[in-house]
């Protein structure tokens, strides 16, 4: 009986969100390739604790608006959930960018062009990115993207992409 508890201990430890897991010490490195521009970018944003400020940048300049050259500041959140999409999944592989960061005059151009493109689209704000990895099926990474209940997850199967963003819990 004392071994069953252990596992089952062990196993709802696992299922725990990650913030409450993680340490002081730890280090959180992510690795992109953007689909639309061809560069590549391996960096640790987190250390002893905190953001770090420089990695950060490069994150802002890397998920910039493609089209335009517009940067902002992305919510550093967005590179938490990735992070623990790969922690809980097990993936070592690249995030490969679809889109970040979407200034006000591409996201109409887009509207105009498609539908399925939010007026008040959380790529606005620097809360959303579209993405695939390249060492999980797009299902399995909008399941686990799902199981973290850490804001909006959508799938486009056709287009082969994982929509996560910081704001509420909701899937399409």
């Amino acid at each position: 009986m004392k071994s069953y508890r252990i596992q089952l201990l062990v196993a709802i430890l696992a299922l725990m969100p990650f913030a409450a897991t993680e340490s002081k010490t730890d280090e959180r490195q992510l690795s992109f390739f953007h689909t639309h521009t061809s560069e590549t970018l391996t960096v640790t944003y987190y250390r002893d604790g905190e953001y770090v400020a420089s990695a950060l940048g490069e994150l802002n300049h890397f998920l910039r608006d493609f089209r335009t050259g517009d940067v902002t500041t992305m919510n550093p959140d967005v590179f938490d959930i990735l992070y623990e999409i790969q922690a809980v999944s097990g993936s070592t592989g690249t995030y490969q960018i679809i889109s970040a960061y979407r200034s006000p005059a591409t996201n109409e151009m887009l509207r105009s062009r498609t539908s399925g493109v939010a007026r008040n689209s959380q790529h606005l704000s620097g809360n959303a990115i579209d993405v695939r990895l390249t060492d999980l099926k797009t299902a399995k990474l909008r399941d686990v993207a799902l199981s973290l209940q850490r804001g909006g997850v959508g799938y486009y199967k056709d287009s082969d992409f994982v929509h996560v963003d910081t704001g509420p819990v909701r899937q399409w």
